[in-house]
């Protein structure tokens, strides 16, 4: 199994079991959101994001400029109900075409 398989099935269990509603978004989904362009690259998507915050992110990694543009998406679709979410085990499960 892949580390980040699992990392991505821990976080979704120790969010799911505070009670709090799971979002996913496609990479291409996100570059879109902040870049207007679905296969811009790590390096467009940063720049991006350092225009829109006026910051220079310079030296930081590109990991961590792919966390902001996530939450920078989540912002930016917040009302929209095409989102993926989840209240339980047995939804998410059921969402995911598991039961």
């Amino acid at each position: 199994m892949l580390k980040l398989g699992r990392a991505q099935g821990v976080a979704i269990a120790a969010i799911i079991s505070t009670g709090l509603a799971v979002s996913e978004y496609a990479p291409r989904k996100v570059k879109i959101a902040v870049t207007g362009n679905g296969s811009a690259s790590k390096e467009q998507v940063s720049r991006m994001i350092q225009s829109i915050f006026g910051v220079d992110l310079q030296g930081h990694k590109l990991d961590e400029t792919d966390a902001i543009a996530i939450a920078l998406c989540h912002y930016y679709n917040h009302g929209n109900t095409t989102k993926k979410q989840y209240s339980s085990w047995k939804d998410f499960a059921r969402k995911k075409g598991l039961l």
